[in-house]
């Protein structure tokens, strides 16, 4: 099974250029069923955990949810459409598959309007890199394609599996709402919504529209859910759904139905868009069109998500430029040698190096990201060299950040939130 990010080739004047490893294309599947994976390897979204080693399968997860890959040539289709670079999280690998990407790029290309729409369950005071990634790649399409963006907060998920008091999910949508913000979306194409204020109207409609089509046994299976939850829970899934169809936002689209709908998320979300696309047809709507993530490893390493509740498991924004070095030295797990005299001789295992890893995510320089590689898989650079290299590029990220949230105020947050005219399409 292939585990990589990226793989190396040179070309004839010795220039380090990345290659992304790319599969054939899965065949693609919207039935819906049982999502364990199996034994082993169990994905769905709220529990991560990998196979025997630890880690997880993508090309297993490809075929046993029926998602294709998404391929050099796609990738290539996106530079062309939108005149500009692909995005790193394209070009190397991190966001892997898709649904229907294809028929979105037909869209856009014909001028056919489509939106992006995608989300965060609220549980902590402030977000973890993990939790920035779909939101920079989104703000890249965004940007890229010039199009308009709903952001649903889901406090009600987190009041009904976390237990959160209703008040204090709500205040933790608002928080979370400055970080996601401070990403720099567009405040004219941008609708953030708290299922707790926004849901109700057109959108609770859809809600009630999704919800006779699925069946108790076909959302036990989806989503594994047992006799023990509570019916919250099991009645969820519909508000997660419905942001699919243009018509929960009748100030940006009206009545519409023809707008088609882009969803960036993480892989373990794809349950969730399963359902939706099956649901879809039988109430009038098209089917969202996805494009999914790898998951961001824990400092500990690739053996599932990272926790909001688990402070040195991650990078958090809030995090300052002497917590950021003290976790990456302390904590973030190493594929170098267990000696330096190992190490020279052997080199490190970029598979398992986290370090290695993160860079991957948010070096921009792929010509600098290609020579650590190869300096650090050789044995030339030493762990405490790769990891002071991380400690640099990450407490400059979260500065950066930190400066952008300072800048956003309630009455900023209140803006995003506003229901307002949007004519986006």
């Amino acid at each position: 099974k292939s585990t990589s990010y990226i793989y190396y080739s040179w070309t004839s004047g010795g220039t380090p250029v990345l290659r992304k490893a790319m599969a054939e294309a899965q065949p693609t599947s919207d039935t819906v069923g049982q999502e364990a994976i199996d034994q082993e390897q169990v994905v769905d979204p709220w529990s991560v955990s990998g196979g025997a080693d630890g880690r997880i399968d993508y090309n297993k997860l490809l075929e046993q949810f029926g998602c294709s890959r998404l391929t050099e040539d796609l990738v290539e289709r996106v530079e062309r459409l939108t005149g500009r670079p692909a995005h790193p999280f394209l070009k190397r690998g991190i966001f892997f598959a898709h649904r229907d990407l294809h028929e979105i790029l037909d869209c856009y290309e014909k001028g056919i309007p489509f939106y992006l729409y995608t989300g965060r369950g609220p549980s902590s005071e402030a977000l973890h890199l993990g939790h920035l990634v779909p939101f920079m790649f989104t703000k890249y399409l965004q940007d890229a394609f010039k199009v308009p963006l709903v952001i649903q907060l889901t406090d009600d998920e987190k009041s009904l599996w976390r237990g959160l008091d209703i008040d204090e999910a709500r205040r933790l949508a608002r928080e979370n709402a400055k970080d996601i913000i401070a990403c720099g979306f567009d405040a004219s194409k941008t609708f953030i919504f708290s299922d707790f204020e926004y849901v109700g109207g057109a959108f609770y409609r859809n809600i009630i529209r999704i919800q006779r089509c699925v069946t108790m046994n076909q959302v036990r299976g989806i989503f594994g859910f047992t006799q023990e939850d509570n019916i919250g829970k099991i009645a969820f899934p519909a508000v997660q759904a419905a942001p699919s169809f243009p018509d929960c936002f009748p100030h940006m689209f009206g009545q519409r139905k023809d707008v088609r709908c882009l969803i960036p998320c993480a892989i373990d979300q794809d349950p969730y868009f399963r359902m939706t696309r099956d649901v879809a047809p039988r109430i009038g709507h098209q089917k969202p069109a996805l494009i999914e993530s790898k998951f961001f490893p824990a400092l500990q390493g690739e053996s599932g998500k990272m926790s909001a509740s688990d402070m040195n498991s991650a990078i958090f924004v809030n995090d300052t430029p002497s917590q950021i070095k003290d976790k990456i030295n302390k904590y973030a797990f190493s594929g170098g040698g267990a000696t330096v005299e190992e190490h020279r001789v052997r080199g490190a295992n970029l598979a398992v190096d986290v370090p290695w890893k993160y860079l991957n995510f948010f070096l921009e320089d792929d010509a600098k990201l290609a020579a650590i590689g190869e300096d650090y898989s050789s044995g030339r650079m030493l762990t405490g060299e790769i990891k002071k290299e991380l400690i640099t590029v990450l407490t400059d990220l979260v500065s950066r950040h930190q400066r952008a949230r300072a800048q956003v105020t309630d009455d900023v947050v209140d803006a995003f939130m506003a229901v307002r005219p949007m004519p986006c399409v």
